[in-house]
């Protein structure tokens, strides 16, 4: 029996003058220079390498479609937006739902509220800095996702309280109260002392 190929051709789009020349380089410009940021979020929140890969060829397609809408600002913040988007709605098709409870906010924003220096180093930071990497990526990947993407977006991948809450469309006060809770349950566990 006689195999057959299969021909692909590609149909030329209904409107050949949408995508231009200029639609092109300003995704090389605006996307491109952070596309392994966006590999590393999406890594983060989707906790496997292939699925990252699909999660950023998918938000690129949606970044390059939407590179006109682009008005400026932090590209990279706009960029991790349309990854973080593009994580959760493949996550919610192909993984099941997972509940997460949350604590009293106002108590934990109380809490963790530290109007010393900002730059000053926390009791967090020197035990994280005593752990191995393995460890450190195990405690991250165990954090629910909320937590998990704000600790990553801001103490891995350097965005400020500003960018956070435009990528990850919350008000900067979740932001913080995020952050510093999945600091202190990050701490925990890596103390051995799980919440």
């Amino acid at each position: 029996m006689k195999s057959q190929k299969t021909i692909l051709h590609l149909a030329p789009s209904a409107a050949p003058d949408r995508i231009s020349g200029d639609d092109n380089a300003r995704f090389a410009t605006v996307v491109m220079p952070h596309i392994d940021d966006a590999y590393r979020l999406a890594h983060w929140l989707t906790g496997n390498r292939t699925d990252a890969e699909d999660v950023v060829q998918d938000a690129s397609l949606s970044a390059f479609r939407a590179i006109r809408n682009f008005a400026g600002g932090s590209a990279r913040a706009w960029l991790l937006s349309i990854v973080r988007n593009t994580a959760y709605s493949w996550l919610r098709k192909n993984r099941p739902a997972v509940v997460v409870t949350v604590d009293d906010l106002e108590a934990v924003e109380l809490a963790q509220a530290n109007p010393g220096d900002p730059d000053a180093e926390t009791p967090e930071a020197t035990l994280l800095a005593k752990i191995d990497a393995e460890q450190l990526r195990a405690a991250i990947a165990a954090l629910p996702a909320p937590f998990r993407e704000t600790l990553v977006l801001r103490d891995i991948e350097g965005l400020d309280y500003r960018e956070i809450a435009q990528a990850t469309d919350v008000p900067i006060g979740t932001v913080m109260s995020r952050l510093a809770r999945a600091r202190r349950r990050l701490t925990a566990t890596i103390a051995g002392n799980e919440p």
